[in-house]
């Protein structure tokens, strides 16, 4: 309503003096004409803006049910924009630096031109939004683990905000927002003559790189960052204690994957080819910051290194990998022009550890242990979906145990007599 005005444009008043009110063509009926007013958890009063009354009505019952709950949200609490809360997250988060500085650019390039700039409240009541995310990951071509992995960054977001009481409901757990199928395809490991192989072809100083890999089952950063003082001789066990990684190009001794060490037995073969490497590669001592860039340096003796006496590099060593596939036969020499493509990333470093764990199995190893060899740190849970198809099978023990377990005296198990029940 406004002031109603007469011809000389002065404001009208009734018989009591009071201005007179009239409907205002431009907003009557228009906007958010209803306000619902309450007391928040703390005492203090809201006020939220309705166009419709039904509206403001069925807040009005949302609200009281949820303060009597204590499951009551702040509405102006999840206008802070995605990016902002995000990027909270990722400082605050306890991540490595390595991984703080892979989220970031991950969001950076594939989400904030997005849905950056829109709030978190809106995208937590919307899901179809996120859903157009995915369609724009899609559209650029990205491989579908890649999207998996960039959403479920995308769904911390929501659950840090949902735990600080920004935000009622993660958006990513909506039915409506469905992520392309990732399809894994069944694990081969190498064979026992391609791992020798592998072995006889690489240069003798990186020989033993091999059976670290393939009988303590190390990743490609902890052989590097191995030491000879991580081994328990007498006892036959080895101390994974940290690795070597690459951050901002930058070589780095940080904790193993997972921030967890873990305790391998030695096997006396893989002990003697690691006596012999010291004997002819002697340790050298490297120092290197610990964690970070710019993290206080330690010094380790390593039992690998370059032929300048420095530690390995991971970028160096790959083209000596490479090489080494093509000698053994395991990956076909390229021919002129072509492009390597993913056939070598297919048989990296990682298959000494596939084959560490694929034999283990094979012969009937608790899946526990072997996941506790590897550091796994989910009780084993992602072992068996890599490796189950490889596990003995059990069919003909089961059938054995309950043959064994329902075997009737005088049955034709039990010798040449039969017995039939009921023939008596």
């Amino acid at each position: 309503m406004r002031k109603a005005r007469g011809p000389d444009g002065k404001i009208l008043r009734d018989d009591d003096g009071k201005p007179v009110l009239e409907r205002d063509p431009a907003r009557y009926g228009k906007g958010s004409r209803w306000r619902l007013r309450y007391d928040g958890p703390d005492g203090r009063e809201r006020n939220e803006s309705f166009g419709k009354k039904v509206d403001a009505d069925n807040r009005k019952k949302v609200v009281e049910a949820d303060l009597l709950r204590g499951t009551y949200i702040d509405p102006d609490a999840g206008k802070i924009t995605f990016k902002k809360q995000a990027e909270e997250v990722i400082d605050n988060r306890t991540l490595d630096p390595g991984s703080r500085r892979k989220m970031r650019e991950r969001l950076a390039k594939h989400v904030y031109p997005v849905i950056g700039a829109k709030e978190i409240g809106q995208l937590s009541r919307r899901p179809s939004m996120l859903q157009q995310l995915v369609k724009r990951l899609e559209a650029a071509k990205l491989a579908p683990s890649y999207i998996d992995v960039i959403m479920t960054h995308v769904g911390l977001v929501f659950s840090v905000a949902i735990e600080d009481e920004l935000i009622v409901k993660n958006p990513l757990k909506s039915s409506t927002v469905v992520l392309p199928k990732v399809v894994k395809k069944k694990f081969v490991p190498w064979t026992a003559d391609q791992v020798l192989d592998m072995a006889d072809v690489l240069p003798a100083r990186y020989q033993a790189v091999v059976d670290t890999g393939a009988g303590i089952g190390m990743r490609h950063g902890e052989i590097f960052g191995f030491s000879p003082d991580d081994v328990e001789w007498l006892r036959g066990t080895v101390a994974v204690n940290r690795q070597i990684k690459l951050l901002n190009g930058t070589l780095i001794f940080a904790l193993p994957k997972g921030e967890k060490t873990r305790e391998v037995p030695l096997s006396e073969g893989v002990k003697v080819t690691l006596a012999e490497h010291m004997r002819l590669f002697p340790p050298i001592e490297v120092t290197l910051p610990w964690a970070d860039v710019d993290g206080d340096p330690v010094t380790v003796r390593l039992f690998f290194a370059n032929t300048l006496g420095g530690p390995v590099h991971p970028v160096t060593f790959r083209e000596v990998w490479n090489k080494g596939l093509e000698r053994a036969g395991i990956v076909p020499r390229l021919a002129t022009g072509e492009k390597r493509g993913n056939r070598y990333r297919e048989h990296g470093m990682h298959m000494l550890r596939h084959y560490f764990a694929s034999v283990l199995l094979t012969d009937g190893e608790n899946p526990k242990a072997v996941a506790d060899w590897l550091g796994h740190g989910d009780g084993g849970a992602l072992l068996l979906r890599t490796y189950a198809h490889l596990m003995p099978r059990s069919e003909q023990r089961m059938r054995k145990t309950i043959d064994a377990a329902l075997r009737r005296p005088g049955s034709a198990a039990d010798g040449p007599q039969t017995a039939h029940r009921g023939a008596e």
